[in-house]
C-alpha cells in the first residue's frame, strides 16, 4: 500500500521530464526554422526584386499592404526591402563578430587552461580587467580613432566580447588536461601543441559551440544598441538597430517602423538563445 504514492510520483516526474524535453525539442525546431528563413531571405536578397534605396515621396508612411508588405518609411521607400537588407547587415555583424570573439576566446582559454601557473594568472587578470570596463566606454574610445561603419563595429564587438568564451574554454581545459589520455600523451613526449589540438580542443568543441551561439545573439544586440545610439552602422547602409534609431521620429505617424525591426531583433536573439540552450542540454545529457 505504501508503494502506490511512490510509483505515482515517479510517473509524474517521468511525465514532466518527457514533456519538458518535448517542449525543448519543439522550441529548438521552431528556432532553427525561424533562423533558416531569416538567413535564407537575407542571403537571397540580391536575387529578389527588392530595392531598399528607391524613394517615392508621394507614398510616404503608407501602412502595410499587398504592394508594400511592411509599409513605407519617411522617404517612401519599401520597408520590407529595408528590413531584409537590414537583416543582412545585422546577421553579418553577428556571425563575423562571433567568429572573431570565439577565435580569440578559444586561444586565450586553451593557453591559460593548459599552461597554468603564472601565464594562467596573467591572462585571467587581463580578462578580468577588460570585463570590468563598460563596453560602451570602450566603443566610444575606439570610435575616436576609427570611422564608424560595418567593419569597425565587427572589429569592436569581436575584440571586446571574447572574455566569457575564454573563461568557459579555460574551465573546460582545466578539466580535460587531467584526463588519463592527455596525461599519457604528455608522458610519451607528445608536443604541447599536438596535445591541445588533437585531444583537448576536440573534446572542448561542444562547449565552444554553445558559447558561439550566445556570442551571436550578444553581437546582434550590441550592434543594435550601438546603431540605435548612432555609433554603429551609418547611412546609406541600414541594420535593424539603425532602422530602430531612424524610426524614433515617426512613432506617432508610423509605429510599425519601430515595431517590425524590434520584433525581428527579439525573435532572432530568442531563437539563438533557445538553440544554445538546446545544444547545452544535449551536451550535458551526452556527458551524463
Amino acid at each position: 500500500m505504501t508503494q502506490v504514492p511512490e510509483v505515482a510520483s515517479t510517473l509524474d516526474a517521468s511525465t514532466l521530464i518527457h514533456r519538458t524535453r518535448s517542449f525543448r525539442s519543439v522550441s529548438a525546431i521552431l528556432a532553427i526554422a525561424f533562423l533558416v528563413v531569416i538567413a535564407g531571405v537575407s542571403l537571397l536578397a540580391p536575387l529578389l526584386p527588392l530595392d531598399p534605396t528607391s524613394t517615392d515621396l508621394a507614398a510616404r508612411w503608407q501602412p502595410p499592404s499587398a504592394e508594400h508588405w511592411f509599409g513605407t518609411d519617411e522617404l517612401g521607400r519599401d520597408y520590407f526591402s529595408r528590413v531584409v537588407y537590414g537583416g543582412r547587415i545585422s546577421l553579418t555583424v553577428g556571425v563575423l563578430a562571433m567568429i572573431a570573439a570565439t577565435a580569440i576566446g578559444v586561444v586565450v582559454g586553451l593557453v591559460a587552461g593548459y599552461a597554468g601557473g603564472r601565464l594562467d594568472d596573467l591572462l585571467m587578470r587581463f580578462v578580468d580587467f577588460l570585463s570590468s570596463i563598460p563596453w560602451m566606454v570602450l566603443v566610444i574610445v575606439v570610435s575616436v580613432f576609427l570611422k564608424p561603419g560595418l567593419w569597425t563595429i565587427i572589429f569592436v564587438i569581436g575584440v571586446f566580447s571574447w572574455m566569457a568564451t575564454a573563461r568557459l574554454v579555460r574551465a573546460e581545459t582545466l578539466s580535460l588536461r587531467e584526463r588519463p589520455y592527455v596525461g599519457y600523451a604528455r608522458y610519451i613526449g607528445v608536443r604541447r601543441t599536438l596535445v591541445v589540438t588533437r585531444h583537448v580542443l576536440p573534446d572542448a568543441a561542444p562547449t565552444i559551440i554553445v558559447a558561439a551561439t550566445a556570442s551571436i545573439s550578444n553581437a546582434i544586440l550590441t550592434e543594435s544598441a550601438l546603431s540605435f545610439l548612432g555609433l554603429g552602422i551609418q547611412p546609406p547602409m541600414a541594420s535593424w538597430g539603425s532602422l530602430l534609431e531612424t524610426a524614433q521620429g515617426s512613432l506617432q505617424v508610423a509605429p510599425y517602423l519601430a515595431l517590425i525591426p524590434g520584433i525581428l531583433i527579439l525573435l532572432t536573439v530568442l531563437s539563438f538563445n533557445v538553440l544554445g540552450d538546446a545544444l547545452r542540454q544535449s551536451v550535458s545529457e551526452g556527458g551524463a
